[in-house]
């Protein structure tokens, strides 16, 4: 008979011995309850692991060994070994690379943007680099733009990313050379902001941030009355930069502001580098395009933000970009190839290391956007008891949302939920899927670790309020 079926028919009987006499149920017996009695869990499957945060000891769980889809609690696995491995203090860099020689005003040469994985390239930084070129009183380029991004594999998509998702900012492609729009870092997209015109039945004002030639809008939006809705639709076209916006937007109201996955993001990079060395009075006379830098010297450099610092958006804000940029770079450090299967290889490796056995466990992605991945709750509450010995773990822990803070950039993806409870955790949503693993400090002042997977849920917002209460019951008992 399964654990959890035996301790549940235990706490019924002790339910019953226990209630004439006025004793409140234990907390085991209040999440079977739960459980058992949720309509919403009709047809899903829970794991639940609860661990003491000071000894390690499993205190309870609830098909905690079952292997089920963690979302984006993945994300958990990801962090801890990029840590591990690549340190707080790491920075990705950028280079810019010539094989030419400086004449007077001109490099008789290509210029090459050489990629490295950086995912918090924004417009500035590019205006930076090209500062640097023109401050080499450099003006003209006779030869070509090139972009370099064979620091990893030019597979765009990991395994089961699925079609649909494939313009959505949460699904943006990988490429070592890439660009931002924003300082949270959502890398290969561009944002595109509709607002409505100035009078009715004409056309909307459509913008893109960056500003960009790389990316092309359609827009079919119209002005509409106050008193209407509005009702539109942003979709990039499969395999191409073309984006159609289509519906109505009425007079006066705020803009419509949507994150477009694009398509190449190689090309998207080098577009915004050219446009810095056109503001910056440089010309290229030749072409724009890819290629790998070979017998070329550095002329600027750029580092990206440390490791510890991009854990904030890559966790708080559950980043998938990130987390995947992360795998590659993981594997092209432990194994000189920036792919996917070798990045997963030296995910698998190191965790064994946290005493976490991922033989049992199955990974498919960086960021838990797969279907296929599978984790089991007591394997992620060891790894966090296993990281709170590392040096680096404040920086993980502090990564993590915090339960009830409004800022974004502290409470992330709990900002609106459990105010009332210390909890810092990280949440994940699938279709049909919800997830939280983390930390909560009991009312007694202890610190456990829980881990609590919900699949094959109708209602992803269902599974978010059934964890609340679950964690309530954790946070307010002592086991």
């Amino acid at each position: 008979m399964k654990k959890g079926l035996t301790t549940l028919f235990l706490s019924i009987i002790i339910m019953f011995i226990l209630a004439p006499h006025g004793y409140a149920t234990p907390p085991q017996g209040q999440i079977e309850q739960l459980i058992q009695t949720e309509t919403n869990l009709k047809g899903a499957i829970v794991g639940i692991s609860i661990r003491s945060a000071k000894t390690g000891e499993v205190q309870y769980e609830y098909n905690g060994n079952t292997r089920l889809k963690p979302a984006s609690n993945m994300k958990l696995m990801t962090a801890a070994v990029a840590l591990s491995i690549l340190g707080e203090n790491y920075r990705f860099q950028t280079e810019v690379r010539t094989d030419g020689v400086i004449k007077g005003r001109t490099l008789k040469g290509n210029l090459y943007l050489v990629g490295r994985g950086d995912p918090t390239l924004r417009e500035e930084d590019f205006n930076q680099l090209a500062s640097e070129i023109r401050g080499l009183g450099i003006t003209r380029i006779e030869g070509n733009l090139i972009g370099d991004d064979s620091w990893y594999d030019d597979v765009r998509f990991s395994p089961d990313m699925i079609w649909n998702d494939e313009d959505d900012y949460y699904g943006a492609q990988i490429s070592a050379l890439t660009a931002s729009p924003d300082k949270d870092y959502d890398a290969g997209t561009v944002v595109v902001d509709v607002e409505p015109g100035k009078t009715l039945g004409s056309q909307a004002v459509i913008s893109l941030v960056p500003k960009t030639k790389y990316v092309h809008f359609i827009n079919h939006v119209t002005t509409v009355t106050p008193e209407e809705k509005a009702k539109v639709t942003i979709k990039r076209l499969h395999g191409t930069n073309t984006v159609m916006v289509e519906g109505m937007i009425p007079l006066k109201s705020i803009r419509k502001r949507e994150f477009v996955g694009v398509w190449e993001p190689t090309g998207y990079a080098l577009d915004l580098f050219q446009l810095a060395l056109e503001r910056h009075g440089i010309t290229v006379s030749g072409n724009v395009t890819r290629g790998i830098s070979t017998k070329s010297h550095r002329l600027a450099v750029h580092h990206s933000p440390t490791l510890s610092v991009l854990m904030v958006p890559f966790l708080k804000l559950s980043n998938n970009v990130h987390a995947e940029i992360l795998v590659k770079e993981l594997g092209r450090k432990g194994t000189g190839q920036g792919s996917w299967k070798n990045g997963l290889r030296v995910v698998k490796n190191e965790l064994k290391k946290f005493g976490v056995n991922s033989d049992v466990l199955v990974f498919r992605d960086g960021s838990g956007i797969s279907h296929i991945n599978s984790l089991t709750a007591n394997e992620l509450t060891k790894l966090l008891y296993q990281v709170q010995g590392k040096p680096w773990f404040k920086t993980f822990h502090d990564s993590l949302p915090v339960a009830g803070k409004k800022d974004k950039l502290v409470g992330g993806t709990l900002r609106k939920r459990m105010a009332h409870l210390d909890v810092h955790a990280k949440t994940g949503t699938l279709t049909t899927v919800s997830s939280i693993s983390g930390y909560a400090r009991t009312k007694s002042g202890e610190t456990v670790i829980f881990s609590i997977l919900i699949n094959n849920i109708l209602k992803e917002d269902k599974g978010k309020l059934i964890e609340d209460k679950l964690i309530e019951i954790i946070a307010n008992q002592s086991f």
